[in-house]
């Protein structure tokens, strides 16, 4: 194989890897998602809140106002709630 071959592979496998990572990733959760709060656990929550503004910057287990994406359904067994302001309150949009 010549260099510039092995070059085009390689940028082409790299593209290809790139776009996976982007179409996996958690920055469009979409439809079947909804945010659930009191779930995330310290450094992996899911966006900002009123006392930080980056997501993985939780810095307790279950704070209320710290949420994850969850598949639609599942928030309320998995011990989570639909508001920052607890149970039985309607999510924000």
């Amino acid at each position: 194989m010549s260099n510039r071959t092995t070059l085009l592979q390689t940028a082409l496998a790299g593209l290809i890897a790139l776009s996976a990572a982007q179409a996996t990733s958690g920055a469009d959760p979409g439809a079947a998602n909804e945010k659930c709060y009191g779930i995330a656990k310290a450094g992996q929550n899911d966006c900002g809140t009123a006392r930080h503004t980056c997501a993985g910057k939780a810095t307790s287990d279950n704070a209320p106002d710290e949420w994850k994406y969850v598949p639609k359904g599942t928030c309320a067994n998995l011990g989570g709630h639909a508001s920052p302001s607890g149970p039985g309150t309607k999510s924000p949009k």
